[in-house]
């Protein structure tokens, strides 16, 4: 089928690239011109395991190309997805102005019958004001659909989450376009839940919402088996084993970021105060959250004392392994805390370096993670790179001034650690 996706984000991109990768003819549109510039050289504005690859394998083949032109989009295909971002404003509620923008734009572009697909994540009730949006602003007698169809993408895994995914929601007003968003999907073999608009859209946050209860809860645990000499990793483990629970998202760390969960978060909380109802269990989940990383500082602070001028290593900025994105990242945020205790730091992250001076200064900034603690009175451990689990421990040890690691994303053995001459701090162990 042919297929514009407006938007090159994280979405946008990895989800024009595997539709592109199962056959379809795919444009994606973006008004950022140097991003087009860079998709089209052959460059990635961004890191995602396996995406690149695709991208040139799909630009190659003829599949995938990438325009500044909505218009022309609109005009030559069957299907266009919006991907645009949704950004939190102050007081939690979404920020919608690049979705209505796309709406407007996408409805000066209509000739013909077309289907307009959400991939954005949005609150509820956004489908009906982009078909509001459409018809107000659109030819008098133009036909369309407004389909929501939500992005359950995870970053450092999104093309794997995309080319197997473990569900595609479809939700829409009317049967007419669902015929054509399974013909989309049927190269990925995954069940279809097709709904109405409103639950579509609910679905995304009410997912989002409950990973990060389900985070809150074990960091709540957490607190409790480092209080009673408990581990917290044998009780999840313990937990996991249960069906109705599961294993996954229950890993205590120094709390959840990046550009999903806190924001999804919020919106979902804010949708609940519009329409009347006080959602206070994920109010609580964003309070453990905070209260998560005011634990670890505490934990450096208790052993090192005064952190003024203290040298302290870092390893990790990304919010999580597997990608270069530091938005809302608990691990800078740590960087941050730490700076205005008086510390100084050295860090390393495999991909995220580069976005992260623009966002973290006067810091120094280490391409080899076993220099990271040279000359340092403590080592940090910040995201769960699985390349950290093969630091050069004894190197690090030495390079030290005292052996001591604040581990938190339990990367490391406690006892092996201690055995090994460390002092070493974790969460929940």
């Amino acid at each position: 089928m042919r297929l514009t996706i407006i938007g090159t984000g994280y979405v946008g991109l990895v989800t024009g690239t595997c539709f592109a990768e199962v056959g379809h003819q795919v444009v994606c549109v973006d008004n950022d011109t140097a991003k087009i510039k860079l998709l089209a050289s052959g460059g990635i504005p961004i890191f995602e395991p396996g995406l690149e690859e695709l991208v040139k394998k799909n630009v190659a083949a003829g599949r995938l190309s990438f325009s500044t032109n909505i218009s022309e989009g609109v005009q030559k295909s069957e299907v266009i997805f919006i991907a645009v971002p949704t950004p939190p404003q102050p007081d939690g509620s979404v920020d919608s102005t690049f979705i209505e923008r796309v709406a407007r734009d996408i409805a000066a572009a209509l000739t013909g019958y077309r289907i307009i697909v959400d991939k954005s994540t949005v609150p509820v009730k956004t489908g009906e004001k982009v078909a509001e949006t459409i018809k107000r602003y659109g030819p008098a007698k133009v036909d369309f659909d407004v389909v929501s169809n939500p992005e359950f993408l995870r970053e450092g895994f999104a093309v794997t989450d995309l080319m197997k995914p473990d569900r595609v929601v479809i939700g829409t007003r009317s049967p007419r376009p669902v015929e054509a968003m399974k013909n989309i999907y049927a190269p990925f073999n995954a069940p279809i839940v097709v709904t109405d608009i409103n639950s579509a859209e609910l679905i995304k946050h009410a997912s989002n919402s409950f990973l990060a209860l389900k985070i809150s809860y074990i960091n709540a645990v957490a607190a409790i088996c480092e209080i009673t000499g408990a581990n917290v990793q044998e009780v999840a483990a313990g937990m996991g084993l249960d069906e109705r629970i599961g294993r996954r998202f229950l890993n205590a760390g120094i709390g959840f970021g990046g550009s999903c969960f806190p924001k999804d978060l919020s919106a979902f909380i804010k949708i609940a105060e519009e329409i009347g109802y006080d959602f206070r269990l994920l109010k609580e989940v964003q309070i453990i959250n905070r209260g998560q990383m005011d634990r670890f500082v505490k934990k450096i602070t208790d052993t090192l004392w005064v952190l003024k001028d203290k040298k302290i290593g870092v390893l990790g900025l990304a919010f999580k392994q597997n990608t270069d994105d530091v938005r809302t990242s608990p691990a800078i945020e740590l960087c941050q805390r730490l700076q205005k205790e008086g510390a100084l730091l050295r860090v390393h992250d495999p991909k995220a370096m580069t976005k992260a001076r623009a966002i973290l200064k006067d810091v120094t900034y280490v391409d080899d993670m076993n220099a990271v603690a040279d000359g340092c009175d403590a080592l940090v451990v910040a995201t769960e790179w699985d390349e950290f689990k093969k630091l050069d421990l004894e190197r690090a040890r030495k390079s030290l001034s005292h052996p001591i690691m604040f581990d938190g994303r339990n990367l490391f053995d406690r006892s092996e650690m201690e055995r090994r001459g460390w002092v070493y701090k974790s969460v929940g162990r």
